[in-house]
């Protein structure tokens, strides 16, 4: 969602798309290539079935960025053109930024901010505030109404972690020992079938010679 967020963004800043707005196609190209390095990593070292399920999601990205560009260069003109993109690139910056409400109902349900790290909150909170303020700057809605909605899910993500940031500190001794039970099975599943357990061979041993 993010490359396609990207792609989308940096084909509305396009001179002839959205003349003055050369600042919003220069970095969400930069966004862009970063995102397609962390994709094409994924897809080297990934197993068979998720390589697949990545490279579907992939073709349907490049396939949604296409249909936009070529309607767009093709179909439209002046405003209508610069409408079009504006509106595809708002609406898959809002399902970028809502894609992590997910996590957030995680967050409240075990009150634990384990899977909400700090650091891509607050950057989520300051990438939404600054392009926000950009947008009112230039008078961009297409920039402003998306990034303000970043901003307010920003805010919400640090005001979670500033609730529950000590409740992992808290339960920190409950969250290890519930733990061993799964460490307990993860090892007993992943035993050689020909191993024996030392403990259950030298139970009969013990038994042979108290006998």
């Amino acid at each position: 969602m993010t490359l396609l967020n990207c792609l989308l963004s940096a084909w509305y800043g396009l001179p002839f798309v959205s003349p003055h707005n050369l600042l919003v196609s220069t970095i969400n190209f930069t966004g862009a290539t970063i995102e397609s390095i962390y994709v094409l990593v994924y897809i080297v070292f990934a197993p068979k079935k998720m390589r697949k399920k990545m490279l579907i999601l992939l073709s349907m990205v490049l396939t949604v960025f296409s249909t936009v560009a070529l309607v767009s260069l093709f179909a439209l003109h002046g405003n209508g053109r610069k409408l079009f993109c504006g509106f595809a690139a708002t609406i898959f910056s809002i399902c970028m930024y809502a894609s992590p409400l997910s996590i957030m109902r995680v967050v409240i349900t075990t009150k634990s901010v384990e899977f909400m790290p700090f650091f891509l909150s607050l950057f989520t909170f300051l990438c939404g505030t600054f392009w926000f303020i950009y947008g009112l700057l230039g008078h961009d809605p297409f920039v402003a109404v998306p990034n303000g909605f970043g901003c307010g899910l920003g805010t919400l993500q640090l005001i979670l972690y500033a609730i529950y940031r000590n409740h992992n500190k808290s339960g920190g001794a409950n969250s290890i020992t519930d733990n061993k039970p799964v460490e307990m099975d993860f090892e007993m599943d992943f035993q050689k079938p020909g191993q024996v357990n030392n403990n259950s061979a030298e139970a009969p041993s013990q038994q042979n010679g108290q006998a």
